[in-house]
């Protein structure tokens, strides 16, 4: 989502999208939409004025109001007629502009930071890349696909390293590179 030519209604899409959640369905009858969050606090969707979905086209959309209900987002938008019009939007993706992220503080990082990053462990071995990231409820995973052992081409099961102190020794953003206290062999 990163197509800088992407124009939707005569407005230039920002180059840094970012898929925040999805419509997950309509709610009451209003017209307001359900969003489930990729993010278990959804500070962007509740601090981001504009969305961008992606259904039936990339387009941006005004947020009129926004909050948290359990653990997804209640959203109503500017120019949403009514039920019918919320619920075509479920399983649409919501994208807000990675510039206006809420600031976090030393040593928070956002989901989408971490996706794609290099994990090594503190003897130097590649461990493989951040495939995704989930919640386990009181803290996040990285699920990250294991390099292939140089003398097999069988594929490793997945390795699920919960992402907290204990084992996330250093994250380098720029070097997209994570340094774990974690073995080859766990």
């Amino acid at each position: 989502m990163t197509d800088s030519a992407a124009v939707a209604g005569g407005a230039q899409a920002p180059d840094d999208l970012t898929q925040v959640g999805y419509v997950s369905g309509a709610y009451g009858i209003a017209g307001a939409i359900r969003v489930t969050p990729f993010s278990t606090d959804a500070d962007a969707l509740l601090n981001v004025k504009t969305w961008w979905l992606d259904k039936p086209s990339l387009r941006s959309v005004a947020v009129r109001t926004v909050k948290m209900h359990g653990g997804d987002v209640i959203a109503t938008l500017v120019g949403m007629p009514g039920r019918d019009a919320a619920e075509a939007l479920k399983g649409t993706g919501v994208y807000v502009s990675r510039s206006e992220f809420p600031s976090l503080e030393e040593d928070e990082y956002y989901w989408s930071d971490l996706i794609g990053m290099d994990t090594v462990n503190l003897e130097g071995e590649a461990l493989g890349k951040v495939i995704d990231m989930m919640s386990n409820g009181p803290q996040s995973i990285l699920r990250i696909e294991p390099v292939a052992a140089p003398d097999t081409t069988d594929k490793a099961p997945e390795r699920l390293v919960p992402f907290v102190d204990q084992f996330v020794k250093h994250v380098d953003l720029k070097a997209k590179k994570i340094t774990l206290d974690w073995g080859l062999d766990y």
